[in-house]
């Protein structure tokens, strides 16, 4: 009876799709941390405490959270705990159902998901070798489950709104100018540009591009890559092209993990947290999702 109700909770525990919580939403990481002084405080740890689920709601710290999701992705998921790992997939699987509702950033869970499942196909192959916590058939089952959430992407059919009003190509050409410059990705700038024939001459704009490589890089990488046109210009949008093979882009977050260098707590901004400082804002410091990932090596 005790085996066979140890095998039922172990079942339920494997299928649940409930991310563990925790009451607080914060967690100590210790200064100078080692293997030994680590203690609870390991990046699957803080990966449960930090409320990732709530955190992919915001328009803020989506992007964020998918940033951090594809680090974890290539290169430490051996780092999770089981239930750690099983948070990430329900979150991740979140993730995917929202984009799949929105619509929006279907080309970033595309990439996301494409390097979940390399990084599964080289670790599964190494299985024996303790790489990865869990049963090997409960691995084949999420990079099933990954396939289908592919499959499920690439099926989307981008609806209109039914909206007849102003449109963008009625705008003055100015201020469609001043919103695609707003775009980060050049990736963007080209979809943009296959909209429509008006959209693909301003698309091209060469001081477009220029701002693009001036915003995502140094002056020095700029430097080492010029391309010059047939007309003996530079062409920005081949050397952005180039600058992004050859450099990681800027990352921008409209939210991130905060680190209070008073107390050593990490957390979201605003959130509370026991802090003895007197001013506990002006102690916290941003951090990058590889950041975040490097608090956690030793």
């Amino acid at each position: 009876d005790v085996a066979a109700k140890k095998r039922k909770k172990d079942m339920l525990n494997s299928k649940t799709k409930t991310q563990y919580f925790h009451q607080e939403k914060w967690i100590y990481v210790h200064k100078g941390s080692t293997k030994e002084r680590h203690g609870y405080c390991t990046l699957g740890e803080a990966f449960n405490r930090l409320d990732f689920s709530t955190a992919i709601l915001d328009s803020r710290r989506f992007n964020y959270v998918v940033r951090l999701l594809e680090l974890i992705a290539k290169s430490q998921l051996t780092s999770l705990s089981g239930i750690a790992q099983k948070n990430f997939m329900n979150i991740l699987e979140k993730v995917v159902l929202k984009v799949l509702e929105d619509q929006q950033n279907i080309r970033l869970i595309r990439e996301l998901l494409q390097t979940l499942y390399t990084s599964l196909c080289t670790l599964v192959q190494r299985v024996g070798k303790s790489v990865l916590v869990g049963n090997i058939n409960m691995w084949v089952y999420r990079m099933e489950t990954i396939l289908h959430w592919q499959q499920q992407l690439n099926n989307i059919q981008i609806t209109r709104p039914a909206f007849k009003g102003l449109t963008f190509t009625d705008l003055p050409l100015c201020l469609q100018l001043n919103i695609m410059q707003r775009l980060s990705d050049g990736r963007d700038l080209v979809s943009l540009g296959q909209a429509a024939p008006d959209l693909h001459v301003l698309s091209e704009d060469r001081l477009l591009w220029k701002k693009l490589c001036q915003y995502h890089f140094s002056e020095r990488q700029i430097r080492k890559r010029l391309i010059l046109s047939d007309k003996g210009q530079l062409d920005w949008k081949k050397m952005y092209f180039k600058l992004v093979r050859c450099y990681p882009r800027k990352e921008q977050y409209g939210d991130t993990l905060q680190l209070c260098k008073h107390c050593h707590i990490l957390s979201w901004k605003g959130t509370d947290h026991p802090c003895t400082a007197n001013n506990p804002e002006s102690c916290s410091v941003s951090l990058s999702p590889q950041d975040f990932i490097n608090l956690f090596k030793f």
